[in-house]
């Protein structure tokens, strides 16, 4: 082949290549009808590149042992923040005792989520479902709080070097907690005991090889919400003077 030809070749190939990078990737996703009409959805997606409102990531009890086995999602979450949450963990300014909680403004060119929230999961020998169920209503009414609608959920237990629980068990407890805290904070809005606040969607984050379980997971959470919303008194909370 004669350089021109070859010149001209090396242009279509690197032309061909620019235009695949600029095509819109597919992410993987699904979606369900959960009570209240909120929308779970579960996608294959990372909390350092999610377009939300507000990201929610989990952490343990700061230990420098947990640190050097964290790899995956949490380090690139913390490098696009520019170190932000190593610095406070290492300062013992966010420890991560169990429902601990900080709200962070993410800076401008880091994160494309508006808004991060630190929730912390205690001791790794303490993590169960009931921690897990937790955590996910602490989450939902915090988002209430902040007055956010659109949120998206990453427990990041794998990428702290844990596998105590089946992810989706976690998913399970966590979706199941989300959908109760709610169901209260609709049932005490009507009796205008809480400010107006909806929430539209709630986002599972999950990797490749933890989709499948982790769909099964937020499924399960979603028909045992069902069945304990049923179950719920439609009494008043309290009478009224």
């Amino acid at each position: 082949m004669s350089i021109r030809n070859w010149l001209l070749a090396s242009v279509v190939v690197i032309a061909s290549t620019a235009a695949r990078a600029a095509e819109p990737q597919t992410v993987k996703e699904a979606s369900f009808a959960a009570p209240n009409d909120v929308t779970m959805k579960l996608r294959m997606e990372g909390p350092y590149t999610a377009d939300v409102p507000l990201q929610v990531v989990c952490y343990f009890k700061y230990t420098p042992e947990g640190v050097k086995r964290m790899k995956g999602a949490p380090v690139e979450l913390d490098k696009e923040l520019g170190g932000v949450i190593g610095a406070l963990r290492e300062r013992g300014e966010f420890v991560g005792d169990e429902l601990e909680t900080l709200f962070i403004i993410p800076p401008a060119g880091s994160i494309k989520a508006k808004g991060l929230l630190l929730i912390g999961l205690g001791n790794e020998s303490g993590l169960s479902i009931d921690v897990m169920e937790r955590v996910g209503k602490v989450a939902l009414r915090e988002a209430s709080r902040l007055g956010v609608g659109r949120v998206a959920f990453a427990p990041l237990i794998r990428d702290q070097g844990n596998s105590t629980l089946d992810t989706g068990e976690i998913e399970r407890a966590v979706s199941r907690g989300v959908l109760l805290a709610y169901d209260t904070e609709k049932r005490l809005q009507k009796q205008g005991l809480a400010k107006p606040f909806t929430l539209e969607e709630w986002i599972a984050e999950a990797g490749a090889a933890y989709f499948d379980s982790t769909k099964t997971g937020l499924q399960e959470g979603i028909e045992e919400a069902k069945k304990t919303v049923a179950q719920r008194s439609t009494q008043p909370y309290g009478i009224s003077k």
